[in-house]
């Protein structure tokens, strides 16, 4: 590609997004239009930005030049998003599944499938589309759906490619990325580490703790655990392996706490709006019920590094290469204020559209406050951020399109009333092979997707079946959201910890294996809430706070087992002991939270009164611990 056509691109690219980030922004301020024409155009901005930036085939993944098959994909792109906006009247007025489709609507239809399957192979790899063309399959071959039935489903309704994925993707999540780009450049990033580093860095495994910490802040801005590891990875990892963790095991502590994020509050994961709007309550309600499960993978975690730290004997950073609280917070302690603007505005009862709004328009007077962060602002930074912001939306537009194709098919063919009937005849009324089986099928999916479509197409095959079992359907989708997302440090896929090893140098084994290890208890969570529903804080108060107390205790447990240590070091049989109280723990009710508590309580006096023993020696850093 010759320098002026390279230079024309990028500014191209520049316009486009600039001009999808202040469209949205628009949006949120005056209103909402008709749902055709916002998912079309939103749709339409993402096609067009993947086209420019996203190579057809590039062996590590860059640009090779704008191709003229580009052109015709960008050129094909602006037709069939602007066709829906043209035609808003005659596809309000058809009858749909009895008016005849025209040339043009089977025309713009097939192009609209071939372009979005196409612009998601680019941005997210072939699973995906390969798993969209395997639903369509199934409709025209299995069930005999009309073709014409099936197209018109999938592109002039609110079923298909434009269904609720693209409305949420369009209406919130592309705020809230947006508003993750602005905060990422006002040096709330910086403030995070500081902070953390203020609370934990001497502390044993310090370094480890603040990975812990740092990623669970930037996490909840950022939605993404892969972006979450490259910003905050690139200053724990080093520091991590500087006090002596193994690569191993410094890569994989980042990997889990990079991947909570998605699961806390106040902002989590794209997947938590779809999650909202699936279930027909406010955001915030979902943050509400995925608050304390978020509160226990993170001091699960929390508790793994301090144990895994004391085990080998490794201390934090010097106290005197550690900021202070206070000046911490004096110097950049008001960049907390977007955030806490977000959640006045939600918990005022406001939607989460206009709490994102209000969020991004607090940013630049939030960074004009302080000398700190004053010099920041400039137009380039705002311009950067907004550019940012549009290409961040793109991949999360383009796999909440083609969810939308998977979901279409399963309206259309009643295969999700097929696959619940299967799981309830497998799992023969017994809900916890239901959880299990569900669980598999789960992580296998994230494997090969990210989050957003994952849990989509997890809801609609899955959620169904766990109602009929009983289970609450707030926890039957929180169930399917946390391992849509915990699929991204399972392995062979792990993609998360693929993120760290770039930064820590170790193997995808190891770190994987460190990974599940550090992660168990995500694992294990859901199904506390799923039998035990006072952990999304349903029912009593009373009920809440012993599911919560035992929890905690239950999820100490079975880190202190995993890595042996509690009190002191601990031998094998006690760490059995450990693992059947975190295990019996899970399980809601009086006789079984008293015999886990009756197991802790006999680790703990076996462990006090044991003989001292002398503290292990610090670990070297070159030999790892």
């Amino acid at each position: 590609m010759s320098p002026q056509i390279a230079t024309w691109t990028q500014r191209l690219t520049m316009a486009v997004a600039l001009g999808m980030s202040c469209y949205h922004l628009y949006i949120a301020f005056v209103g909402t239009p008709n749902a055709i024409v916002l998912r079309s155009s939103h749709v339409g901005f993402a096609l067009v930005l993947a086209f420019l930036t996203l190579p057809m085939w590039s062996r590590k993944g860059r640009r090779e030049g704008l191709r003229a098959a580009d052109v015709l994909f960008i050129v094909a792109a602006l037709a069939v998003s602007a066709y829906p906006i043209l035609q808003l009247d005659y596809i309000l007025n058809r009858f749909i599944y009895i008016t005849p489709l025209n040339d043009s609507d089977v025309v713009v239809g097939i192009a609209l499938l071939l372009l979005v399957l196409e612009a998601t192979r680019r941005a997210l790899g072939p699973i995906l589309p390969l798993t969209a063309l395997l639903f369509v399959g199934y409709a025209l071959v299995f069930t005999g759906t009309n073709p014409e039935v099936l197209l018109e489903q999938l592109t002039l309704s609110t079923e298909g490619v434009y269904g609720i994925p693209a409305g949420v993707s369009a209406t919130f999540i592309v705020l809230f990325i947006i508003f993750g780009a602005l905060v990422e450049r006002s040096g709330a990033g910086r403030l995070f580490m500081d902070f953390a580093l203020s609370l934990t860095g001497s502390a044993a495994g310090g370094p480890a703790k603040v990975a812990c910490i740092t990623s669970g802040l930037f996490g909840s801005v950022s939605g993404s655990a892969v972006a979450n590891v490259m910003t905050t990875g690139t200053f724990t990892i080093p520091l991590m392996k500087r006090i002596g963790y193994r690569p191993a095991f410094a890569g994989a502590v980042e990997a889990v706490a990079s991947t909570g994020g998605q699961i806390m509050p106040p902002i989590m994961g794209a997947a938590a709006f779809v999650m909202a709007e699936f279930l027909g309550v406010s955001y915030l309600t979902v943050a509400g019920f995925a608050l304390i499960p978020a509160v226990l993978y993170y001091v699960a975690l929390f508790a793994a590094v301090h144990f895994e730290a004391k085990r080998t004997g490794m201390r934090g950073l010097p106290r005197s290469e550690l900021p202070r609280v206070w000046e911490v917070l004096r110097e950049r302690g008001h960049l907390f204020l977007p955030l806490l603007i977000i959640l006045g505005v939600l918990f005022n009862g406001y939607s989460a559209q206009f709490a994102a709004l209000c969020g991004i328009v607090s940013v630049i007077p939030t960074m004009l406050m302080r000398k700190t962060t004053r010099k920041d602002v400039t137009l380039a930074m705002i311009v950067e951020a907004l550019q940012a912001g549009a290409r961040g939306a793109v991949p999360v537009a383009l796999a909440c399109a083609s969810a939308g194709i998977v979901i279409g098919v399963i309206t259309l063919t009643g295969l999700g009333l097929d696959f619940t009937s299967l799981v309830v005849g497998i799992a023969q009324d017994t809900l916890f092979l239901a959880l299990i089986l569900t669980m598999v099928a789960g992580i296998i999916l994230g494997m090969g997707m990210p989050t957003t479509p994952a849990y989509i197409v997890m809801v609609a095959l899955l959620a169904r079946a766990l109602e009929q079992l009983g289970i609450p359907i707030e926890a039957a989708h929180l169930f399917l959201f946390y391992y849509a997302i915990l699929s991204a440090i399972t392995p062979p896929v792990a993609i998360a910890v693929y993120a760290a090893n770039g930064l820590s140098g170790a193997g995808l084994w190891a770190s994987s294996l460190a990974a599940v290890k550090l992660g168990a208890t995500g694992y294990i969570v859901p199904f506390m809430f799923a039998l035990g529903p006072a952990l999304l804080m349903i029912g009593p108060w009373h009920g809440v706070v012993m599911a919560v107390a035992t929890a905690v205790v239950g999820v100490v447990c079975l880190a202190a087992s995993l890595h042996g240590y509690f009190l002191a070091a601990t031998p094998w049989w006690q760490r059995l002991v450990l693992v059947a109280a975190a295990f019996v723990l899970i399980y809601p009710g009086w006789l079984t939270d008293g015999i886990g508590i009756g197991f802790v309580a006999l680790v703990v006096a076996m462990q006090m009164l044991r003989p001292a023993t002398p503290a292990p020696q610090p670990v070297d850093a070159d030999r790892g611990g």
